[in-house]
């Protein structure tokens, strides 16, 4: 008889890791740099981390012990952390309720499993970051997708979710919002994040608000849901403003009534966050300079490729207000957009991510350009793809 294996690990994988491994073979085959690929797949700061981090580093490994930490992360983290959400938003939060992870994703997983019981419902726009739908499969919940359009620049409203409770399914047990979202880098005004978080304590419904993007903004700065919900969970990251994707660390906020249960899944699951990166990431608070340059750039990135992709046939973004990204409605070049893609970085070189990641029913018709790269591959890629499409 066959050992059988878990039905939990059979979920739909992370597409843009498989394009992000068909470009790096690419780029090992090539002959000349004419052949390499310009990566607009991954949402990946093309800048190391602050140099005031990376210096820090470096005393650590030679001044600390760098063993394991409290299951919550060290105490000047939470705390720096907490100066961090008074200083940005003029919201008091106790070091106590921040929990230091392994990555936002990390920080995805505890909120889950403390919140939620299998078989419960969990809602989320599509389109959306996948790995929620994925690790939400992963754990027996029940990810319940909110068909959102470029009309309300793909985030959930009020309106959305009343229909969705409306439609005779099971009460809903929490909402992911995520504001800058991946992949639209569209925002929910103050307004809206407010009356997303009425909506939920009406409902007794738990929100979870994704914020791992606050801080590269491109108008108004983005509201965080504590100012809104003392109820909400909280999820943000050193990788993306920050640009630390590789060091792994993250943090979440969480209300008092899952700290304990927060805590103990941590320690089992993960027993502390990587020491390293908790005693550099002190330094990123005081990097604000070098961090706004790199987000300056990613400003002129966009305009670069909202001015240059229609020349090559997309014309119809979501609104980037934040975070990295443009959606393109592609429907009038392809009904596949996984084999667009494919075909895409076969003959220009150019790697960017099918819709399909991130709306399994509607994605076929989008894919997503990740700006976060330099201003020279925006250019090289935008004139690949204009000679391509003419």
């Amino acid at each position: 008889m066959a050992i059988k294996a878990s039905n939990r690990g059979q979920i739909s994988p992370f597409i843009v890791m498989d394009v992000m491994r068909a470009a790096n073979a690419r780029d090992l085959a090539a002959c000349t740099p004419a052949e390499r690929c310009v990566h607009l797949e991954v949402g990946q700061p093309g800048t190391p981390a602050p140099r005031a981090v990376r210096d820090a580093a470096k005393r650590a490994l030679d001044d600390e012990r760098l063993g394991y930490t409290d299951a919550l992360g060290i105490p000047p983290l939470r705390e720096r952390i907490a100066r961090h959400y008074r200083d940005a938003y003029g919201v008091s939060v106790p070091a106590e309720r921040i929990v230091v992870t392994t990555g936002s994703s990390g920080a995805f997983l505890l909120a889950f499993l403390a919140a939620f019981d299998a078989g419960e419902r969990v809602a989320l726009a599509d389109p959306g970051y996948p790995a929620y739908r994925n690790i939400l499969m992963a754990l027996d919940l029940v990810p319940a997708g909110i068909v959102t359009a470029l009309e309300t620049q793909f985030q959930p409203t009020r309106a959305l979710l009343d229909e969705a409770l409306g439609a005779g399914r099971d009460k809903l047990a929490g909402l992911i919002v995520a504001s800058p979202a991946n992949p639209t880098g569209s925002m929910l005004s103050p307004d809206a994040l407010r009356d997303l978080a009425q909506w939920c304590r009406e409902h007794d419904v738990r929100l979870i608000s994704d914020e791992i993007y606050h801080g590269i903004v491109y108008g108004r700065p983005a509201a965080t849901a504590l100012q809104f919900s003392d109820e909400a969970i909280v999820v943000n990251s050193f990788s993306k403003y920050y640009s630390m994707t590789g060091w792994r660390l993250g943090w979440m906020i969480i209300p008092p009534d899952l700290s304990r249960t927060v805590e103990v899944l941590a320690q089992n699951l993960f027993i502390s966050p990587p020491s390293l990166p908790q005693v550099a990431a002190l330094a990123a608070f005081e990097a604000t300079g070098e961090l706004d340059a790199n987000v300056a750039r990613y400003r002129r990135n966009r305009d670069l490729l909202l001015a240059r992709l229609p020349q090559a046939g997309f014309e119809r973004f979501a609104s980037p207000d934040g975070a990295f990204y443009l959606y393109a409605d592609v429907a009038h070049m392809t009904n596949d957009s996984e084999e667009f893609c494919r075909r895409m970085l076969a003959e220009t070189g150019v790697a960017v991510t099918p819709g399909t990641d991130f709306d399994p029913a509607r994605g076929h018709a989008y894919v997503r350009f990740s700006f976060a790269g330099t201003e020279e591959d925006m250019a090289e890629a935008a004139r690949r793809l204009i000679a391509w499409r003419r």
